[in-house]
């Protein structure tokens, strides 16, 4: 049984970081490129970010540019990612998504990925 569990979330102020992990099991980890997307209330599930098996790929939504960082630990099956100068837009419930591909660019639509963790809230203040 696959599972995506995602920890790290919290409340924050603007310009404030935050880490998030998401612990994967039950999958061949380093065969799948990995996202993150976030929900905030009201609106569709957005991109973030994500990065192919290997780590040597990645690609970000011009909105987190500079300020988001993604990476990975294929010894530790997890994927991080990094969030500075934390802006109140940027609140949402934030997913990790694994995506059976070990070749190639990882790919930003939510349809492109097989399985989800259960989220994590992120809540910025002003």
């Amino acid at each position: 049984q696959v599972q995506l569990v995602e920890s790290g979330g919290g409340w924050v102020q603007a310009g404030d970081s935050l880490r998030l992990s998401c612990s994967a099991s039950g999958l061949t980890f380093f065969n799948y490129a990995m996202g993150w997307f976030r929900q905030a209330p009201g609106t569709e599930r957005e991109f973030v970010v994500a990065i192919n098996w290997g780590g040597a790929s990645t690609i970000y939504a011009d909105s987190v540019k500079g300020r988001f960082t993604i990476s990975r630990d294929n010894t530790k099956n997890t994927v991080y990612l990094q969030m500075n100068s934390l802006k109140p837009e940027d609140a949402a419930v934030y997913y990790c998504a694994a995506d059976y591909r070990f070749s190639g660019r990882p790919l930003v639509g939510a349809r492109e990925y097989d399985y989800w963790g259960q989220g994590t809230q992120v809540t910025v203040s002003s």
